[in-house]
């Protein structure tokens, strides 16, 4: 397990570079596959950018990133704490991908792609904090680089 390392940045969409720097450093000891890359920028510009665009209505706060990797099973853990509007993203109802497109209700398809992308995902609101925790394996396949 290393140490974890930590990113106070202000919650904006142009932002968004530097937080995919810092993931990308905490990565990069791992080897991480491509496809695995490419799901965490998924799932991280999916939840910091929702950060940035709902989290302070009509104002600009701060997000913490709080990142740390494990080794059995090599994975990567991420915290997003902001103290913004209280809101648990879990706690908010799946789309059915089976209901026709022009029938679809907008919403909820970010946080169904988070899900689908990491391994484990949980939420806490603690000391005016909403602190959203994934963790994604760092998984090997012999056709992946």
């Amino acid at each position: 397990m290393s140490e974890p390392r930590e990113l106070l940045i202000e919650a904006k969409v142009e932002n968004l570079p530097a937080v995919n720097e810092f993931v990308a450093s905490l990565l990069e000891p791992l080897n991480c596959p491509v496809k695995v890359q490419l799901q965490l920028d998924l799932v991280v510009e999916e939840i910091f950018v929702n950060i940035a665009s709902y989290a302070y209505g009509d104002s600009v706060g701060k997000a913490l990133l709080r990142g740390r990797t494990y080794d059995n099973p090599q994975s990567l853990e991420l915290s997003f704490i902001d103290e913004g509007i209280p809101y648990n993203p879990l706690q908010r109802e799946a789309p059915d991908p089976d209901t026709p497109l022009l029938d679809r209700e907008l919403g909820g398809w970010g946080i169904f792609l988070v899900k689908k992308n990491v391994d484990n995902i949980s939420y806490e609101y603690k000391d005016g904090k909403n602190i959203l925790t994934i963790r994604k394996n760092i998984i090997m396949q012999e056709n992946e680089n």
